[in-house]
């Protein structure tokens, strides 16, 4: 393979490895917080509303999320465009500077 297949290659590897990790956290997700509710909702107490048998599955259920916007690089404020836009704009500023020392 050339360098150019290679880093393709790395970078496939790389993104295949967030989609297993989300999948592996949506699995979680689901057993965990299914066991809970059907716990929770079996055994409610006096006093207490629905709520406190979703509300682990709410909350979490934002970072997961979140955590699928970012592994399918549709996350709108840090995405996979503006870490790009960052890291050649860190790249450019050392540049700079190591010709200011020059």
């Amino acid at each position: 393979m050339t360098t150019q297949e290679e880093i393709k290659y790395l970078e496939a590897q790389k993104q295949v490895q967030k989609i297993k990790s989300f999948y592996t956290h949506l699995i979680i997700f689901i057993i965990v917080n299914a066991f809970i509710i059907i716990k929770k909702t079996q055994n409610i107490d006096e006093g207490e509303s629905i709520w406190h048998a979703f509300k682990l599955a709410f909350f979490w259920g934002i970072g997961l999320v979140f955590h699928g916007l970012k592994t399918f690089d549709v996350m709108p404020i840090f995405g996979k465009n503006w870490e790009e836009r960052k890291i050649k704009e860190m790249m450019d500023k050392e540049k700079n500077q190591e010709r200011k020392f020059q």
